[in-house]
């Protein structure tokens, strides 16, 4: 039988699954353990619960502190906790690795933990071979107490599909800083600067957009949707809720810098990389409120769709018609590599 080989990118979602059913060892302290759309790992510690996380960064290699803390931080915002404690594993590339190369990564994590109040506290750095660039593995601990937890399986029929800022920031950021002076004889340097900055403005953290959304009403669920974009984020949602989705084309917002680089690399956004957006159910009659917190503390939402029966799938409408939302098993951002 031929063997076969696997996309660059997260294991598809039923090969994941099978494994995680087969290989994960829980005891009884573990109170969320791993699934398809489960953010991070929870587990009974004293009064409150403790949150775990671990993530890598391969795309990029510019600002990669910066990409790795705000990454493993939002895992721990999407389940209403607090990102605390940050260990890293620095892998820097054989021929390659320099001192100077050390220290940027080391004080762009410690200079990106500082800024959300996060202990840098740990971790293991080595130079690899079989590596073209420095990659970092960060492992984030936080807290929530127990009756704020939120996690993925929380979302309810008829529910409201929340989007914060649009997609998908984080693509956007990878795209020029890959293709820099490609983009920038056919775009302008302003505009492959300005594309570069996303990752700041509007940021790929959405630690402030959980915060304040759960200031304003119940939230039954949020998702952080990373590779595979926000057509496969919603998946993960509707798979951990045990539910269907109903996604709007039409009310997803897209950034303008985002269209323009996806249209010319033939890239579908919905399937980007899309960390920097936060994804919250919340029941119809709360989302108003949801929406106009987030607007008043300079955060665009819109409602993106609903949450439905499972038995209908998860769906896109586009142009008045109803079809199946593609799942994203490759994320569309490795066209470009």
């Amino acid at each position: 039988m031929k063997r076969k080989i696997l996309p660059v990118g997260k294991l598809p979602l039923n090969i994941l699954k099978r494994f995680l059913k087969k290989y994960s060892i829980l005891d009884k302290s573990i109170i969320v353990g791993p699934d398809i759309g489960l953010d991070a790992a929870v587990i009974e510690f004293g009064n409150k619960y403790l949150l775990a996380k671990t993530d890598p960064i391969t795309f990029v290699s510019e600002d990669i502190g910066l990409y790795t803390i705000n990454i493993n931080a939002n895992d721990i915002a999407v389940m209403g906790g607090l990102p605390r404690w940050f260990l890293a594993a620095v892998l820097m590339p054989e021929g390659k690795a320099s001192e100077k190369m050390a220290e940027e990564i080391f004080s762009q994590l410690s200079n990106a933990c500082k800024k959300q109040n996060i202990s840098f506290c740990g971790g293991h750095t080595e130079i690899t071979s079989g590596i073209d660039r420095p990659i970092v593995i960060g492992q984030m601990l936080g807290e929530v107490a127990k009756d704020k937890l939120v996690t993925a399986r929380g979302a309810k029929v008829d529910d409201a599909i929340i989007l914060t800022k649009g997609i998908a920031i984080e693509a956007t950021s990878i795209m020029v800083r890959e293709k820099e002076q490609e983009l920038a004889k056919k775009f302008g340097m302003a505009f492959v600067n300005r594309c570069k900055n996303f990752i700041r403005c509007p940021g790929i953290g959405i630690l402030k957009d959980s915060h304040i959304a759960a200031k304003f009403a119940k939230i039954h669920a949020m998702h952080d949707p990373t590779e595979g974009g926000i057509s496969t984020g919603l998946h993960e949602l509707a798979i951990a809720s045990k539910a269907g989705i109903v996604m709007e084309k039409d009310k997803v917002p897209v950034f303008s810098e985002c269209q323009r680089l996806c249209s010319y690399f033939g890239i579908d956004p919905l399937g980007a990389i899309a960390s920097g957006a936060l994804l919250i159910a919340v029941s119809e009659r709360d989302s108003k409120k949801v929406i106009s917190g987030l607007k008043k503390n300079g955060i665009k939402a819109s409602i993106i769709g609903r949450i439905v029966d499972r038995k209908q799938g998860v769906k896109i409408r586009e142009n008045g018609k109803l079809k199946s939302l593609r799942i994203f098993e490759r994320d569309e951002i490795t066209k470009i590599f």
